[in-house]
């Protein structure tokens, strides 16, 4: 299955994508508005999720209702991924949680894994990945090898505030199946591998330069 990319139309997130570009909008207010992006584009991704009916007894009758057939597996990339962790609880607090660390050589741009702490079995499992910038997409093929090694549903889910098209066309090349919702799809990448227009670096700015 080829890669799919959503660019999810909403004014709430073009306001707090616009917020999150600005150079000056200081770290808090860029973590308020990254997860603010996060919860929508999330609720957006989860769209096709199966559920299933129940029966359930309000303070009048009895009624049927639709839960979430299994509960999904929700894997932020470090660090930056964490800025949409917090919504992606609000939204699913049954889901179970994953971590993938994974650092870029700032010589050759390629990514290199420092954290991998999975379940040992994902079969039939939805795996949604949570990382604010696709880049040059080394990153997030990498942890979808990993999901999709222990068996993980395809295509897997991936939530992202901007994309860039050599990410894009990394993911493709590498052969994994994807859905990617996002804010935006940017222009390209500059000689520093960072996304133009963009908005720096996520992790830097939310939680500063380490």
């Amino acid at each position: 299955m080829p890669v799919q990319v959503t660019v999810v139309d909403h004014p709430l997130i073009a306001a707090a994508l616009t917020r999150i570009r600005d150079e000056t909008t200081p770290n808090t207010l860029f973590r308020q508005e990254l997860e603010r992006i996060g919860t929508l584009l999330l609720a957006e991704a989860t769209a096709s999720l199966e559920t299933v009916v129940v029966s359930v007894k309000t303070p009048v009758t009895y009624t049927v209702g639709r839960v979430l057939k299994t509960q999904p597996v929700i894997v932020p990339i470090l660090r930056a991924g964490l800025g949409f962790l917090n919504a992606a609880q609000n939204l699913m607090p049954g889901a179970d949680i994953g971590f993938v660390g994974i650092s870029r050589d700032e010589e050759t741009f390629e990514p290199k894994p420092y954290v991998n702490k999975l379940p040992e079995s994902l079969t039939g499992r939805t795996c949604i990945v949570i990382d604010p910038m696709l880049a040059t997409g080394g990153s997030l093929a990498l942890a979808c090898s990993l999901l999709t090694d222990r068996g993980a549903n395809t295509p897997i889910i991936v939530v992202c505030a901007l994309a860039a098209p050599e990410g894009i066309a990394a993911l493709e090349a590498a052969g994994i199946a994807a859905e990617i919702f996002t804010a935006s799809l940017d222009e390209r990448l500059n000689e520093n591998a960072y996304i133009v227009p963009g908005l720096g670096d996520a992790g830097d700015r939310q939680f500063g330069a380490a």
